[in-house]
Order: structure tokens, then C-alpha cells, then sequence
């Protein structure tokens, strides 16, 4: 099996919980994190990760994401093969 690049876009659920959510995604030891400016001051993460294809592993990583205190949305805005 190959591996699989997810790229999800997370925002909190206010500016006040940015950070929590920030730290909470570093946790999950993101192959890279971004913040991205959205407007007014807030502020979204763009958080990618590398993961094996295979069964529950996509499920899992979508569960300990939605599972973050402060979270307000978390958005999958890209799933693509690895070469």
C-alpha cells in the first residue's frame, strides 16, 4: 500500500481558542501547519499530514481531529495519492 496526503482546513471556534486548537494539532504531529489569514483577524489552520492508505486510517485522523477542544469546523480540502 502507498501513502496518502491529507490536507485539512481547521478553525476554532473563536480567536480566543486559537492557540488551545493550535496546540491540540501539533499534538498529532502534522507533517506541516500554517496558519492562514481569513479576515477581521481570524485566523484558520492548515493542517497536512502523510498517511498510510489504508482501512480506518483516514477515519481515525478525522476523529482525533474533530475531537479538539475549541474546535469550531475542520474542513478535508485535499486527499491525493503520494508518488
Amino acid at each position: 500500500m502507498g501513502e496518502v496526503i491529507v490536507v485539512f482546513r481547521i478553525m476554532p471556534d473563536g480567536p480566543e481558542n486559537f492557540e488551545k486548537v493550535k496546540k491540540a494539532c501539533q499534538d498529532l504531529k502534522p507533517d506541516r501547519l500554517e496558519e492562514e489569514p481569513i479576515a477581521f483577524g481570524l485566523k484558520a489552520l492548515k493542517f497536512t499530514k502523510i498517511i498510510p492508505d489504508g482501512p480506518g486510517v483516514m477515519d481515525k485522523l478525522e476523529n482525533d481531529i474533530n475531537s479538539i477542544k475549541g474546535l469550531g469546523s475542520a474542513e478535508n480540502i485535499l486527499t491525493s495519492r503520494a508518488m
